[in-house]
């Protein structure tokens, strides 16, 4: 007999035993074949005790680490887990995965922890603390500020993910979670938590894993909700109406518990006006239509589920789809030459679609493409033939003459299933996308600009995404329905009213925004950002002579006066070819209501302020990589003389190098001590003294 799934839980591998099992367990079957491949269950497992190891060993080990090393580990996870991925893709084309899908969920997944890792270390600090937005001066005299801040959760994310990503579903949701400093709990779908399993069996052998960083829950959780509470997380994927029941739970109505959900999307693709049959435009709708069908059998909740099209294109496009499948399509068993498609998880997911298109079917959908009988498909052993044990469906389209059915915008088949309907107008194609009730994605393919920007007035609003697709970006698209690290995945209405990803964005998602306030040196302390005002130390050695570990905050250099000539200014404006009037010309320099009169150069004055400051010995600053924030406040005439102030603001050790930066607040002032200019500075500094050679 098949074994039961494990769970790794609280440290270590977990299955009930044998005996416990037995009438609980629920067969796995491979997609293709209907061979048992595993068996699941969680009978006996004390779900409130995962949790509580999350939240006690878990949250214990990630909070000793600050982003920059979280994001070094999700790199070496990604490493790991492509060194053996050969062995997911194996596993993965039981799921009915061809190896393009595959590609998709595994390598997609390896791909969002490499994305969190690289911008969890250019984005983020060295800290354990975000920063969100600038000084907000709350007193005249500058003693009291207030500033909002981002810490972790202190409880788990728990992400309950759907049958068709097992592997990005998770990692998508880890990611952030991890870098956030949040301990995560996978739940994953039964019918495909086989190959979750996997990845994280690849995870746990790694080493990488802090304690209680990651556990997985193979099988069902029904009291889970029960155990959790304030500070917890859910993260939830699948039917809108199991969203529903989650969120009407105590422990989110009142508990306090964050629920977020992407659920079932009535996705849209339009195709312009303009985009004739013919253009490229039209050419890549339709690739891009028929890639929407047949990846993953249709099962994503990315997938096109509805075609709207001009109406005197509509037998064009169903032509072309139609073209497309027979050249490009052949459905059968993963493992077999030549397949493009494989079948959907289930036996019972088949009979799930085969239901819901024929409720489209009774709502006047025409099937113009395809068939509701079982396939002719290409099997492993090399033969051609019916599967009986396999979950094979052809790719479907119908065609609705109404375009306001009611089942159009409402009924999803989740497979290799989408319908065409005709528009009038730009409005009415807007309003269409509307009835879908918020989705989490609609492309548009045209190349009308005006065209683009009048949908996208019309349906952003409905959507998570919206991807323009054109002769210029074809080639090189991502296409609809591929979410990305970078951006945020999720929807209004339909969509479940989540959002994931987003860069960034779903890091924050994780960790609790603050208003802190307090004086320059307390938040100085909370921040790891030295604030004006705060203890600053002008004397001794000069900073720039001080490697990173020696640095402090605060640290500071407090320059002699340079006072600006006419002379410096002509020069400078030959030199560097920048005659602006204001610099050249007295009258109409003394016409213009910012300046008194000829001034110096915002950049004459910034030059000289690095003369002014910089200690010009080789030492422990290896490279000036830029300034930010630049804002020149007051003129400087002839006459007038300029000082800076340059303090150590916020340090930050790149953790797989030699060196780290450090962010220098810099300040011009004139005779008067009024302020002149504002900006940070950006240096590369040594770890420590006398560094080996560095490049930048």
């Amino acid at each position: 007999m098949t074994e039961i799934l494990p769970s790794y839980v609280r440290g270590a591998w977990w299955a009930p035993d044998a005996s416990d099992a037995t009438a609980s367990a629920t067969e796995v079957r491979d997609a293709s074949t209907g061979e048992v491949v595993a068996r699941v269950s969680t009978e006996g497992l004390d779900l409130g005790a995962v949790l509580e190891y999350a939240r006690t060993t878990g949250q214990a080990s990630l909070g000793e680490l600050t982003f920059h090393q979280r994001a070094v580990l999700l790199k070496q996870m990604a490493l790991a887990l492509t060194e053996r991925k050969a062995e997911l893709y194996e596993l993965s084309s039981r799921t009915g995965a061809t190896k393009q899908d595959s590609w998709v969920d595994i390598d997609g997944g390896i791909g969002v922890l490499f994305t969190y890792s690289g911008k969890g270390r250019r984005e983020l600090p060295n800290a354990k603390v975000h920063v969100d937005g600038p000084v907000e001066q709350l007193s005249k005299d500058g003693s009291f500020l207030g500033r909002h801040i981002h810490t972790r959760l202190p409880g788990v994310a728990v992400q309950i993910n759907a049958f068709n990503f097992p592997v990005w579903g998770s990692l998508e949701k880890f990611a952030p979670a991890f870098l956030a400093g949040m301990p995560t709990v996978v739940k994953p779908a039964t019918p495909t938590g086989y190959l979750a399993e996997a990845f994280v069996r690849i995870l746990v052998e790694s080493g990488l894993l802090p304690d209680g960083s990651l556990q997985l829950v193979s099988g069902s959780v029904p009291d889970l909700f029960d155990h959790l509470r304030l500070g917890d997380l859910v993260a939830f994927t699948g039917s809108a109406s199991t969203a529903e029941r989650l969120r009407a739970h105590d422990a989110v109505q009142t508990g306090g518990v964050r629920f977020t959900s992407e659920t079932d999307s009535i996705n849209a693709s339009v195709l312009g006006a303009d985009a004739v049959a013919g253009t490229p435009e039209f050419d890549a709708y339709v690739k891009q239509l028929v890639v929407e069908m047949t990846t993953k059998a249709g099962q994503k909740c990315t997938a096109i589920r509805r075609a709207i099209v001009p109406e005197a294109s509509v037998d064009a496009v169903i032509d072309a789809v139609r073209a497309r499948i027979a050249e490009r399509v052949v459905v059968g068993d993963p493992r077999a030459e030549g397949v493009t498609m494989g079948p959907l998880a289930s036996i019972a997911q088949r009979d799930e679609v085969l239901r819901q298109v024929r409720r489209l079917q009774e709502s006047g959908g025409e099937l113009v493409i395809g068939s509701t009988d079982a396939p002719a498909v290409s099997l492993a052993d090399g033969t051609t033939g019916e599967a009986s044990d396999g979950a094979f469906v052809a790719p479907m389209l119908l065609r609705f003459a109404d375009a306001q059915a009611d089942a159009l915008h409402e009924v999803e088949a989740f497979g290799p299933v989408a319908s065409i309907v005709g528009y009038g107008t730009t409005a009415e194609a807007s309003a269409l996308v509307a009835r879908g009730g918020g989705s989490l994605v609609t492309s548009v393919a045209t190349h009308d600009p005006q065209v683009a920007v009048e949908l996208a007035s019309g349906i952003a609003a409905y959507n998570g995404r919206v991807l323009f697709l054109d002769r210029d970006d074809a080639r090189s698209s991502t296409g609809h329905g591929s979410p990305l690290p970078n951006l945020v995945h999720g929807g209004p209405g339909r969509a479940g009213g989540g959002e994931e990803l987003g860069g960034i964005r779903a890091v924050l998602h994780h960790m609790q925004r603050t208003a802190v306030q307090g004086s320059p040196e307390m938040l100085t302390a909370l921040t790891g950002v030295w604030h004006a005002g705060a203890t600053a130390r002008p004397e001794g050695e000069h900073p720039f002579r001080k490697s990173l570990t020696e640095l402090r905050l605060g640290d500071q250099v407090i320059s002699a006066s340079r006072t600006v000539t006419l002379d410096d200014i002509e020069t400078f404006a030959n030199f560097t070819g920048d005659t602006f009037y204001a610099h050249m010309d007295e009258e109409a320099a003394a016409a213009n209501p910012f300046f008194p009169g000829r001034v110096a150069h915002g950049y004459l004055l910034v030059s000289w302020a690095a003369g002014l400051f910089v200690d010009a010995a080789p030492g422990p600053v290896l490279a000036n990589y830029g300034l930010e924030n630049l804002r020149f406040i007051t003129p400087v005439s002839p006459g007038d003389s300029i000082r800076v102030e340059l303090t150590a603001k916020q340090i930050s050790p790149r953790e797989t190098d030699e060196y780290g930066e450090v962010r220098w607040d810099a300040v011009l002032k004139n005779q008067d001590d009024e302020l002149v200019a504002t900006y940070d500075v950006l240096t590369l500094v040594a770890k420590e003294r006398e560094p080996a050679a560095v490049g930048v």
